[in-house]
């Protein structure tokens, strides 16, 4: 990917060093696997997490890493191509494109969420729109989920975002609804789209950024893709449980994250993205 010579974004918070506890180890066996769904599979039952850990040793935080300062470059330039690709899309909307924040945090961090682990993985927290990375996860991402590349890493940064534009195009109301009003299936199923919409965005996202910057290199879309089919719900399950268990699913299979990932890259069409609510879920 294409990205040393555009401005990083300035609404950015470095909180690396800031923070306390420990984290897992990069080298960890499967407790760093875990990190690595966590931090893609968004939302996963903690309970999960306990069933795995164990493996790996521990490093203290409060420390910066100096080899983490290219990655975190790199995620500030990306994130600023979030926000001017966007504020581009909601002006031919004739809406205002109102910009997170980016968090590069270590350990543990606070959010207006609450208080989060480096475990939990990349989120965005709709309280204080802010999307928050321990950049730790980067590595573990290549290294034990196969899901190598610099445009897989900006996957899942535009993922984040993407969920930051549902808050505020008012998809995020329709999953608030779902909890006051639905069984449990309903609001699990409701969560597979928000999910897979935000891969759609991401899509987006990159179809307009390769149009303004060129920024695709060979074999780039295909690592994003590649992340998309790596972190679907039955891939993961398969993975920890040895079965896969449909029902249970919060962010859709790897065939759906795929495919609605390149719907949004070819497309490049905001409107579409309505398609998710709509579509029966089975069609999805």
């Amino acid at each position: 990917m294409q990205w040393e010579d555009r401005e990083e974004s300035q609404n950015v918070e470095d909180r690396r060093g800031m923070g306390g506890g420990t984290k897992l180890a990069l080298g960890g066996g499967a407790g760093g696997i875990v990190v690595v769904i966590l931090a893609l599979v968004l939302g996963v039952n903690p309970g999960l997490l306990q069933q795995f850990l164990g493996g790996g040793g521990q490093v203290p935080g409060g420390q910066v890493d100096p080899a983490e300062d290219e990655v975190a470059k790199f995620s500030k330039v990306v994130f600023g191509d979030t926000e001017r690709i966007w504020d581009e899309q909601f002006r031919k909307m004739g809406k205002q494109y109102r910009k997170p924040t980016l968090v590069l945090y270590d350990g543990v961090v606070e959010s207006a969420c609450g208080e989060a682990e480096s475990a939990v993985g990349p989120f965005y927290c709709p309280g204080d729109s802010k999307v928050y990375i321990d950049l730790h996860f980067y590595r573990d991402m290549e290294k034990k989920l196969n899901a190598p590349g610099e445009f897989a890493r900006a996957y899942v940064i535009a993922h984040e975002v993407g969920h930051h534009v549902q808050t505020l195009l008012g998809y995020s109301k329709l999953m608030d609804d779902a909890r006051r009003t639905r069984n449990e299936l309903e609001v699990k199923h409701m969560s597979v789209r928000m999910e897979l919409q935000a891969d759609y965005f991401a899509g987006v996202w990159a179809h307009y950024g390769q149009e303004k910057y060129k920024f695709l290199e060979k074999g780039d879309l295909e690592s994003a893709i590649n992340a998309a089919n790596q972190i679907g719900d039955d891939r993961l399950q398969k993975r920890s449980k040895g079965y896969v268990v449909p029902d249970s699913f919060t962010h859709g299979s790897s065939k759906q994250r795929m495919r609605w990932f390149k719907e949004g890259f070819d497309t490049g069409d905001v409107d579409r993205a309505k398609l998710l609510f709509s579509l029966p879920y089975e069609k999805l």
